[in-house]
Parts: structure tokens; sequence; C-alpha cells
């Protein structure tokens, strides 16, 4: 059975970006253009019919359907990495 799911670069931007209310310290974690990150939301947001960010005065902010999206998805995240970290045959620590 084939899932219904955006890209993984899409939510790991979102949830990035959700974070830090920032498409550029986002981009900056990331290691990508502020541009990259910007495009997968603007994609995430068409896919999911609904805005998740209000962009106000060169600022973000998540709307309610954003801020209950980037919830979910970090504990996705943080649930996919634990489980990859548990599959490793050496124990490994975050980030290597």
């Amino acid at each position: 059975m084939r899932r219904v799911l955006p890209s993984l670069t899409a939510l790991q931007f979102f949830e990035s970006s959700a974070r830090h209310l920032s498409f550029t310290r986002a981009a900056e974690e990331l290691n990508v253009t502020q541009s990259a990150i910007s495009r997968q939301i603007r994609a995430l947001e068409e896919y999911l019919g609904r805005d998740l960010f209000r962009r106000v005065k060169k600022r973000l902010k998540l709307t309610a359907a954003g801020e209950a999206y980037a919830a979910q998805v970090r504990d996705l995240l943080d649930r996919a990495e634990a489980a990859t970290f548990r599959s490793w045959p050496i124990p490994m620590r975050a980030g290597c």
C-alpha cells in the first residue's frame, strides 16, 4: 500500500522553520538556502491545502493549523530518529 505523505525533506524543513519561526535560521541549521526552505514550505502548504505560517512584516507566525501540525511532525521526526538510532549495531550519538 502506498502511503500518502509529503516528502521527508519538506517535513524537516517545516519542523525547523516552525521551531525557529524563521526560514533564514532554518536554512542555516539545515545548510541549504532560504529559497529552498521557502519553496518546500510553499509546496507543503499547497499539498495540505492550508497555510501553516502567516507572514507578518517579514516575520513568521504559525497559524493554528501550523502549530498543531508542527507538534505532530516534531513527534514523528523524534520517533523516526529514535528508531534509526535503535537499529544501528553500534551505539552512536546524535549528529554523527
